[in-house]
């Protein structure tokens, strides 16, 4: 009896146990059943082909080729100023003029000397008894009349650099003097540039030398608050010359860009980013770079067969902007998850919410 109550004891827990057991695995098994049910929301695209392009991205500073540092010549006051910060002036054009009176009676002066040598040397030439006329005399009168003639043009020139000028189209950048100021020779006056055109200057690696050529096409990205993505906009450049040695200290050698700039949006002095086009490869397969799953040093992407997702290892190859070209894994026309696929896993069962219009993209 008391073995009987024994055993009556150890299998009441055993049959419980079991009975448990069974039913946690019915639980998972439905569990299991309702996520294999389950669609994941996903947003597809189409693969495509299309030209993508290697870039070397670097930055740069912009010069103004053409500026200038306008001085005088002479001593004076400023009589008058002609032109503002920030107006645009012409080759030759009078910025400002210096009181030149002094520099007007020197002129006059030096004109009236020449004109009484040249009468005198008139006058002998002119007597008929020219034996009474040494040579020597004539000589010197005549070297007299050459020093006269080069007096009264440099009197001339100091009148005419009362005139101070634009030697350069351009725009004045700053003034530096006021109307009645007293001005030294090689004060400066005004600054002039000219930024229809900048040049780019970049230091690149010297393991770049053999991937650059000139006219190579380059894009000058600098921040503009009237631009959209992000305030950020792009101008095409041109490699313009390029240096033939290599800087020891740095290792870099210099690459001077061509950067249009006619509507004036680029100054000079500015800091941008540059991006130097090395390669491009056309027609080939591409893919949204967003669509990519990178894990354990690979990338894949997921797509989609039914409605079922399948992930693929992919392999890339160059990158532009958010284009990335595809050498293998998938093909042309395959739907791909682009939204969605942080949720996913190989073989999941998903629901396409944005279908897309196939008809329409071919």
């Amino acid at each position: 009896m008391d073995r009987f109550n024994q055993c009556k004891k150890m299998v009441v827990p055993l049959f419980c146990l079991a009975v448990l057991v069974g039913c946690t695995g019915e639980e998972e098994e439905e569990q299991q059943k309702e996520q294999e049910k389950f669609a994941v929301p996903v947003e597809i695209t189409l693969v495509e082909k299309g030209n993508v392009s290697s870039f070397y991205s670097t930055t740069a500073t912009l010069e103004a080729p053409e500026e200038a540092h306008v001085m005088t010549r002479i001593s004076g006051i400023i009589e008058t100023i002609n032109v503002e910060e920030g107006a645009r002036v012409t080759k030759g054009q009078v910025l400002a003029v210096i009181d030149a009176k002094r520099q007007q009676y020197d002129f006059n002066r030096s004109q009236a000397e020449v004109q009484i040598i040249e009468q005198e040397l008139n006058r002998l030439r002119k007597m008929n008894n020219k034996e009474f006329i040494s040579q020597d005399t004539m000589a010197k009168l005549e070297y007299n009349l050459q020093a006269a003639i080069a007096q009264r043009d440099l009197a001339q020139l100091q009148v005419e650099e009362s005139r101070i000028t634009s030697p350069i189209d351009g725009v004045i950048a700053t003034r530096f003097v006021k109307q009645g100021n007293m001005v030294k020779e090689f004060d400066e006056l005004f600054y002039v540039v000219n930024q229809d055109q900048l040049h780019g200057i970049v230091h690149l690696p010297e393991q770049q030398l053999p991937s650059l050529k000139l006219g190579q096409q380059a894009s000058i990205i600098y921040q503009h608050s009237a631009a959209q993505n992000g305030g950020q906009q792009a101008i095409q450049a041109k490699v313009l010359r390029i240096s033939p040695v290599v800087d020891p200290q740095s290792g870099t050698f210099k690459v001077t860009l061509a950067v249009p700039n006619t509507d004036a949006k680029l100054k000079s002095g500015m800091f941008t980013r540059v991006e130097l086009k090395y390669d491009t490869h056309n027609d080939v397969i591409t893919i949204p770079y967003n669509a990519l799953i990178s894990q354990d040093d690979s990338q894949a992407v997921y797509v989609i067969n039914n409605t079922i997702a399948e992930r693929r290892v992919v392999n890339l190859g160059y990158r532009e902007d958010n284009k990335v070209e595809i050498t293998s894994g998938v093909s042309l026309g395959e739907q791909i998850v682009i939204r969605g696929q942080q949720n996913l896993k190989d073989q999941s069962l998903v629901e396409v919410i944005t279908p897309l219009n196939i008809a329409a993209v071919k």
